[in-house]
């Protein structure tokens, strides 16, 4: 199952509570410095390192 969306991030270390609200879930910190990005285990939302110069829209086909 594919994540939302990714969420690019400036840190190596990402906080997710879902949302928060009736829908969220409790709060995980989330290290992505051994692979670059990682999936948060509770909704599976994507966290991904800004890569030097990376304006967020890896993937769009423009470049």
């Amino acid at each position: 199952m594919e994540p939302p969306e990714t969420i690019y991030v400036e840190d190596t270390t990402v906080g997710c509570d879902g949302g928060g609200g009736a829908q969220g879930h409790p709060k995980v910190f989330l290290n992505l410095a051994e692979k670059g990005s990682i999936d948060c285990p509770y909704c599976g939302q994507r966290f991904a390192a800004r890569a030097a110069g990376d304006d967020g829209n890896a993937g769009n086909g423009g470049g």
